[in-house]
């Protein structure tokens, strides 16, 4: 289901173009992930699943000149909806929290109906994950090695903004997608009820989309959105994986494991 390289850079260049954005913004619809309190104030709701992604920025310091230039994004961001009168609309994520996802595995009704069948599906997960990473480490044509990613720009999702990802090179493009190969052909995962829904797109969400006023104004949030673009994404820092590791999450907010759940070092 994953494009090749050249597939994926043309695809992934197009998200952050104008016109894309003036698209995108018309179908900005809120985000399930977070819900209203009785006092208006957002909370993230009930989300559990598992999933595959490089250690949250709150637990690693090889990225952290990269994290940083994050947390000025979303930071200018916000203050970018508190000025066009969206403050409702971006629910920010937790800082700690940023990560790139590698593959997704399963979550919510997926995730319960799994854990009602098999009772010892979490084990089953952990254990399947882990043979899957020592394969792929004994594969001669994919050796771990370093593997690094660009800041493309932002990229606006019906339920979420985030920070798009290109890969520095071929090689660190086909390391993540012979790995989510690996994982989404395996026979056991399958068994267990993971698959691939979506084609892959490298990026870091950093905020999910609350209820749009009727009359907010999203030609002029696209228009923003772009010179946000050309203003604050310029010499970044380079994204690098080191480790991807298997990970539970409760909500959207935190990512968090055991020591002996499946990782690998790139």
């Amino acid at each position: 289901m994953d494009d090749n390289y050249q597939t994926y850079l043309n695809r992934v260049a197009r998200t952050t173009l104008p016109e894309t954005y003036q698209t995108q913004v018309q179908h900005v619809q809120e985000s399930s992930k977070f819900c209203l309190t009785p006092n208006g104030e957002r909370k993230a709701a009930a989300f559990p699943g598992y999933t595959l992604i490089t250690p949250p920025s709150g637990e690693e310091s090889q990225n952290s000149s990269f994290y940083a230039q994050i947390q000025l994004y979303q930071e200018e961001l916000l203050k970018l909806a508190v000025d066009h009168d969206l403050s409702d609309l971006i629910v920010a994520l937790p800082t700690s929290s940023f990560h790139m996802t590698i593959a997704d595995l399963i979550w919510d009704s997926a995730y319960h109906h799994a854990c009602d069948r098999n009772p010892h599906f979490e084990s089953d997960l952990q254990s399947c994950c882990g043979k899957i990473f020592q394969q792929y480490h004994q594969n001669p044509n994919f050796p771990p090695g370093e593997n690094r990613w660009n800041i493309l720009g932002i990229m606006i999702m019906p339920r979420a903004i985030g920070i798009s990802l290109v890969p520095k090179n071929q090689a660190s493009y086909e390391q993540i997608i012979q790995l989510r190969r690996k994982i989404y052909q395996n026979p056991q995962l399958i068994s267990l009820g993971i698959e691939q829904q979506y084609h892959y797109t490298a990026h870091i969400t950093l905020a999910y989309f609350g209820q749009p006023k009727p009359d907010w104004k999203r030609d002029r949030f696209a228009d923003t959105m772009t010179e946000f673009n050309q203003k604050w994404l310029t010499d970044t820092p380079d994204f690098t994986i080191n480790r991807v590791e298997l990970r539970k999450f409760d909500d959207m907010t935190r990512y968090y494991r055991q020591p002996n759940w499946a990782a690998i070092d790139f």
